[in-house]
């Protein structure tokens, strides 16, 4: 006898699922810190994939400790610059600016994105001491100028948490870093999980079948087979929104938890002959990721300490003996 057990197609926890509000991808959540004040994140743009053979590094996995051929994503990311300092304070209704310090030389294509302030504003420690402050963030930019994959001289702007240490370490590591370049290798170490944020790749108006997986209709249905094949029942008198209809499809914000990074490098060293499809070159600081990541190319992409790892694979740079520059242009 066959059983009356029917799985539910597609998950409800990323509904209604529609356009993303904007293309910058934002954390909510950040790691706590050391004992000593750091960035807590950074921000690249995706280059493309390609494949290398790795001694896997996974205590559990059957082929532990052999050689693998895994793919692995490749993300440029130059240096990010630190355009000012930011300080919040506790209220009962969550955290409230408490003040900020701008960078006295700011890079000229941020014009491109917000209005330059002119002066440098007071320190926010000093503009009111009765504020106890509870965190520090500060306001970066990418430099996509330095890029040329990505067709664009606007900045992206964003807020990254300084964590670790008291907060009076981190008001003094947020003006020590204000204004100056950060790279890569300062906040992330080879070996490391990291968590990735982005836009997924859009796909437009999809039908029943395709957004949600349900099964097709008998041949012998009525005028449509890609359908599904009721709206509901008749009490409540509404159509719920549990029920697979058809719309957007992908350009989604969506968060991957748990992705190592291989490797830190520099240069074209990277780069297969041609160049990466619909990217070109890799000429700037690039993270080696293992597996795919979200988005398509030349998406800005933020990147975080992972905050749900708790596994015991130590930070150890992995040992890679191989990884593909063959053309990806196919032949």
């Amino acid at each position: 006898m066959s059983k009356r057990h029917h799985p539910k197609r597609g998950s409800m926890g990323y509904s209604p699922r529609k356009r993303a509000r904007r293309e910058n991808p934002r954390m909510k959540s950040w790691l706590e810190g050391g004992n000593e004040p750091m960035l807590q994140g950074f921000a690249g743009y995706k280059a493309g994939m390609s494949h290398a053979l790795v001694v896997d590094y996974r205590p559990t996995s059957t082929t532990s400790g052999q050689e693998v051929q895994i793919p692995v994503s490749v993300i440029e990311a130059p240096p990010i610059i630190v355009a000012a300092i930011r300080g919040y304070e506790k209220t009962p209704y969550g955290l409230k600016t408490s003040g900020e310090r701008w960078a006295t030389d700011l890079d000229e294509e941020l014009k491109r994105r917000i209005p330059i302030p002119k002066e440098a504003e007071e320190d926010f420690e000093e503009k009111d001491e009765e504020k106890e402050i509870e965190e520090i963030r500060a306001i970066c930019h990418t430099q996509p100028i330095k890029i040329t994959g990505v067709p664009k001289k606007a900045p992206d702007i964003m807020e990254i948490p300084i964590r670790g240490g008291s907060i009076d370490k981190r008001i003094e590591y947020g003006k020590k870093i204000l204004g100056k370049e950060i790279e890569v290798e300062k906040v992330f170490k080879e070996g490391e999980m990291l968590d990735i944020a982005g836009v997924t790749k859009g796909k437009g108006f999809q039908g029943h079948v395709k957004r949600w997986g349900v099964k097709l209709l008998t041949h012998k249905n009525s005028k449509h087979r890609r359908m599904i094949g009721t709206l509901g029942p008749w009490h409540p008198s509404w159509v719920r929104p549990t029920i697979p209809q058809a719309g957007q499809m992908g350009y989604h914000h969506r968060t991957e938890y748990n992705k190592r990074l291989l490797k830190i490098g520099e240069g074209e060293e990277i780069t297969p002959d041609g160049g990466f499809p619909h990217y070109g070159i890799v000429r700037e600081t690039y993270l080696l990721i293992h597996g795919s990541i979200l988005g398509p190319r030349k998406r800005l992409v933020q990147m975080r300490k992972a905050i749900r790892y708790e596994k015991g694979v130590k930070v150890e740079k992995p040992e890679i003996t191989y990884i593909s520059t063959t053309s990806k242009q196919g032949k």
